[in-house]
């Protein structure tokens, strides 16, 4: 995917929703789905386990959720 810098979608608005209190509770030990920091950080391994379908831990996402997330972080990881 090519970068959009125009492409609107953000942390707290688009990206942070899709991160279930239940995906949070069980990433705290390693680190917190809901922070944009340590999403932001993760992002790339984070990527791998969406595209792999190995998270969430109880199902994959909808490839359109994946695509959100990779084109989010490609485009600069904006807040």
């Amino acid at each position: 995917m090519a970068n959009d810098r125009n492409d609107p979608t953000g942390f707290e608005t688009d990206i942070k929703p899709l991160f279930r209190e239940i995906d949070r509770q069980s990433m705290l030990r390693h680190f917190d789905l809901w922070s944009y920091d340590d999403v932001s950080r993760h992002a790339e391994a984070i990527l791998a386990r969406l595209r792999e379908g190995t998270m969430p831990c109880d199902g994959s996402w909808p490839q359109a959720q994946t695509d959100l997330f990779q084109r989010w972080a490609e485009n600069g990881k904006p807040q």
